[in-house]
This record gives C-alpha cells, sequence and structure tokens, in this order.
C-alpha cells in the first residue's frame, strides 16, 4: 500500500519545484476565480513545464463553464480534472478526460448514493463542508465515512502533517490531498511544511503495511 499524495493550490514556480522534490504524486491547480490560489492559464502552463513525467497535474474546477474547462485543457496539459462544485455526471463526463468529483461532507448526505451518481469518475475527494466552495482548511468528522465506500477515495479538509498520519491509519484512502495545511499564507507553501508532510504519509504507509 502506498497512500498517494497531491499538492494543491500551487501558484510559484518555487513552490512547484518543493513539491516535486519532496516526491509528491500529483500538483494541483485552482482555475477558480475567487480563490486566492487561482492561476490563470498561461501561468499554469509556465507551471507545468516545470513538473516531470510520472507526476499527475490536476486542474479544480467549480461551476465553470464546460468552454472554459475545455479552453484550459488545450493550453494546459492537464492528467485529471477536479470538479468541487454542483457539477452533475452528464457536465463531468461530457470532457472525456478522468475526473474526481469532490462531496463536502456532512451529516445526511449519502456518500454511496453520490458516489454512485458518478461511476466514471476515477474517485470521489471528501472535503469539509463550509460555506462556499472548498474546505477551508477544516477537517470533517471521518466518522461520517461509509465502510465499502466504492472506488478510490481521496481525503482532504484541514490536513496537516500532524494529523495526516493518523488519517492514513484510520481510513485507509487511496490518496490525500493538501493545501493550506502547507501553506506560510494562502497560495504560498511552506516547504519545510510540504517535506514533513509526505514523510508523515509514508511513515503512516510503513506503519499500515507493517500492522
Amino acid at each position: 500500500m502506498k497512500t498517494r499524495i497531491k499538492i494543491c493550490g500551487l501558484t510559484r514556480a518555487e513552490d512547484v519545484d518543493a513539491a516535486v522534490a519532496a516526491g509528491a504524486d500529483a500538483l494541483g491547480f485552482v482555475f477558480y476565480p475567487p480563490s486566492p490560489r487561482y492561476v490563470t492559464p498561461q501561468q499554469a502552463a509556465e507551471l507545468v513545464k516545470r513538473i516531470p513525467p510520472f507526476v499527475d497535474v490536476v486542474g479544480l474546477f467549480v461551476n465553470e463553464t464546460a468552454e472554459t474547462v475545455r479552453s484550459v485543457c488545450r493550453q494546459v496539459p492537464i492528467s485529471l480534472l477536479q470538479f468541487h462544485g454542483d457539477e452533475d455526471p452528464a457536465y463531468c463526463r461530457q470532457f472525456a478526460q478522468p475526473y474526481l468529483r469532490a462531496a463536502r461532507v456532512r451529516p445526511g448526505l449519502d456518500l454511496v448514493e453520490f458516489s454512485g451518481s458518478f461511476p466514471e469518475s476515477r474517485g470521489l475527494l471528501l472535503d469539509a463542508f463550509v460555506e462556499g466552495y472548498g474546505g477551508g482548511g477544516h477537517v470533517f468528522d471521518w466518522t461520517l465515512i461509509p465502510s465499502g465506500l466504492p472506488g478510490f477515495l481521496v481525503l482532504s479538509g484541514g490536513l496537516t502533517a500532524e494529523n495526516v498520519g493518523d488519517a492514513v491509519r484510520r481510513v485507509h484512502p487511496a490518496a490525500v490531498d493538501v493545501s493550506s495545511g502547507v501553506e506560510m499564507s494562502k497560495g504560498i507553501k511552506d516547504h519545510a511544511k510540504i517535506a514533513a508532510f509526505v514523510a508523515a504519509v509514508r511513515a503512516a504507509d510503513v506503519a499500515v503495511n507493517e500492522g
């Protein structure tokens, strides 16, 4: 077992380099203009040039027009689309590209039903429910995740180097996704925090595999 790691909300070349050097499996770029981590397609295209082969490029969108998504994909070599708004299954599948669907977890949300509505999704990304979109750096109650949830699970929401090991040991996600938990300010990453986060996930992987 190896938990995949995505560092999201990258805006600077040096942060891309730090995430790659630390061993991240995927890097995320936010194409949601209201976000403080937003990058233009032109900025993202330049940043992606720094990413070596076999590190995935993830594009995050929120209730965007289909034409805008297609335009970004023409400019940026995106490996995986990530939809974080109210997108329905027909919207998500129209791009004929692999995608993740995010769910904002709260009591009463049937995650099994939600996941089943997106059978083509490469996985379900679970984030905290807050006003607006995105997890806001908050941890949600992991006991709300039902056992036997189909497909690959990506855990997000308030993860840091201090709690991600516990998350890996308790939830056993296929991947973890972090943004604010490795930042010094919004959109500006802390390289030491990135390295510590990756190390904590790898240490937890060892513990799970040996346990």
